[in-house]
């Protein structure tokens, strides 16, 4: 009777174990063939009208060189000013204008590429209450005039709440900020992972 016991003990333990390090590859592989199809789907289309039949896989392969493309003529003076020009037009149109210039500030805040550097320091602030703290990246500095004379400077911090792109904008003092030691890209995988990529030990970072 013990035997049996241990041996299925130890079926749990080792079953247990090849799931944790199976669901993290079965979630890849499934996002990944998730989007493989999605990008596929939006020219594949395209290419049947021409070729008269499916051929998987060549959407995805297009979708990638003419990203590729894109990013050669954006990365060019002449290229810019093509862009700039396209985007000089889109931004005339009301409901477009408003959407695209808050993802594009989104999506720029967090590209290699910019140089606007949006995202100023990895920080750590007390939110949402007292005695609860969050990760956020510190953005802007904004002054908030009280009155005639009366003057307060308010830091601007994006505090992610689902994953990355989702979040709060919290309005806080310069001494209610903890400025970390920890780099951008970092904070970035912090954030991402859950939690789990961060140090053990959080260092001070001066402003």
């Amino acid at each position: 009777m013990m035997k049996g016991s241990t041996v299925s003990a130890t079926f749990k333990r080792k079953f247990i174990a090849g799931l944790f390090v199976s669901i993290p590859a079965i979630i890849t592989v499934l996002v990944i063939g998730k989007f493989f199809a999605f990008v596929d789907s939006l020219l594949e289309p395209f290419y049947f009208q021409i070729l008269g039949y499916h051929t998987p896989g060549l959407g995805f392969v297009s979708a990638i060189v003419l990203i590729f493309i894109v990013g050669i003529i954006s990365t060019n003076v002449f290229g810019k000013k093509i862009i700039t020009m396209f985007e000089n037009v889109f931004l005339k149109l009301p409901v477009f204008k408003g959407f695209y210039t808050a993802v594009k500030q989104l999506v720029d805040a967090f590209s290699p590429e910019s140089k606007n550097a949006s995202f100023k320091k990895f920080v750590i602030i007390e939110y949402p209450r007292a005695g609860m703290y969050a990760f956020g990246f510190l953005t802007k500095e904004s002054t908030v005039i009280e009155g005639s004379a009366q003057e307060t400077v308010l830091h601007a911090v994006y505090v992610p709440t689902n994953n990355l792109y989702l979040g709060e904008i919290v309005l806080v003092c310069d001494k209610d900020l903890f400025y970390t030691d920890i780099a951008i890209d970092e904070g970035i995988k912090i954030i991402l992972s859950g939690g789990i990529a961060a140090p053990n030990r959080i260092g001070e970072a001066h402003e």
